[in-house]
């Protein structure tokens, strides 16, 4: 389709400046559309379109279509994880591509429009990937957008950067209108300290686990079992607390950030500190999932899945009830969890 005009791009309207972006990188046919909605998706600071993963150095636009160099049409995206997360970027960018084609968006047909979901930063992996096993409930055909690191990325020639906001009436096979309306306050994102000491929480022997642990305990956090959903001693609890590790201890989730997903397990949206929890790919009973660990204790917590509440980034930490043991606020201090006490009362 041509656009005689493009919506308005609340971005214009953000200052980014002292904001700490990050990037990723996405392919989803031509790069003149998708870089022209990704401009406008609020939380995006800076974008820009090239050649990402092919074979030669810096190509021109007639080597990437007609020489097979293996480059695919990719926009570089920087955005304020304080403003969007990933998983909410990724959400946007799944509405304008059909994940299920390969090789092909719109009219447009060749490996270059393949598409991708391109990362540099090993952290981004877990969220992607969980993003796109969730996104594959929604299709009967196999999703095959390419989620690999980024190899190389050229930039493009300049009559293709803001083609779209230099020529209005050029080519585009993205429609603009599932952009969100609002533009999100900024949350300033909290680091937690004191840093947890994992020193603090040594793992037990398997013969103290067994005297110490219920069977249930032992069989989901060493066996990597699965309670039965309603069943476990928390997944309807609210009062204010810490949860635990049953195994060490280690501390692992707030009270403040449970939610009643009606799942039938405890669900947070993110744990105390990211690095008390390990994220591992899950390919059992034939499903692809992301696994939760916990730290110090390597015990099997349960899963991450990508449809928690938007407004706290969007993932549920899907978590046995049998790997935990809950703290009452009235008794953290004496449990020796008094220096997380001010994040139980507070916000």
């Amino acid at each position: 389709m041509s656009l005689s005009h493009l919506p308005a791009n609340p971005n214009l309207q953000i200052d980014y400046s002292g904001s700490q972006l990050k990037d990723i990188w996405l392919a989803g046919g031509c790069f003149w559309g998708v870089e022209a909605y990704m401009d406008r998706v609020p939380g995006v600071a800076v974008t820009s379109v090239g050649y990402a993963n092919g074979r030669t150095e810096r190509p021109s636009y007639e080597d990437v279509c007609h020489r097979n160099t293996g480059h695919a049409e990719t926009v570089h995206v920087r955005y304020d994880p304080q403003r969007i997360s990933l998983t909410g970027l990724l959400d946007q960018f799944f509405l304008i591509i059909d994940p299920t084609s390969k090789n092909r968006q719109g009219n447009d047909h060749g490996s270059q429009y393949r598409s991708g979901v391109y990362y540099r930063d090993e952290a981004d992996l877990a969220e992607i990937r969980a993003f796109v096993a969730l996104e594959q409930k929604k299709y009967s055909k196999p999703i095959v957008t390419e989620v690999v690191p980024l190899q190389r990325y050229d930039l493009a020639e300049d009559y293709h950067q803001k083609y779209l906001e230099k020529n209005p009436n050029g080519y585009c096979h993205v429609h603009f209108d599932t952009l969100p309306t609002e533009v999100p306050e900024i949350k300033p994102i909290v680091t937690l300290k004191p840093t947890i000491d994992p020193e603090k929480y040594p793992k037990p022997s398997d013969e103290d686990l067994h005297k110490n642990l219920t069977p249930a305990q032992y069989q989901v956090t060493q066996k990597n079992a699965t309670e039965q959903p309603f069943t476990g001693a928390y997944w309807d609890q609210d009062e204010p607390g810490i949860y635990v590790d049953v195994v060490t201890g280690e501390p692992l989730f707030l009270s403040g950030d449970k939610f009643d997903s009606g799942c039938g397990w405890p669900s947070f949206s993110k744990p105390l500190d990211p690095a008390v929890v390990h994220e591992r790919v899950d390919k059992s009973h034939g499903m692809y999932r992301i696994e939760v660990r916990s730290r110090s204790g390597d015990s099997h917590l349960g899963h991450i899945f990508t449809d928690g509440p938007k407004e706290a980034g969007g993932l549920r930490y899907c978590i046995n009830s049998a790997a935990l043991r809950f703290i009452p606020l009235a008794e953290m201090e004496q449990a020796g969890y008094g220096a997380f006490v001010a994040k139980v009362t507070k916000p």
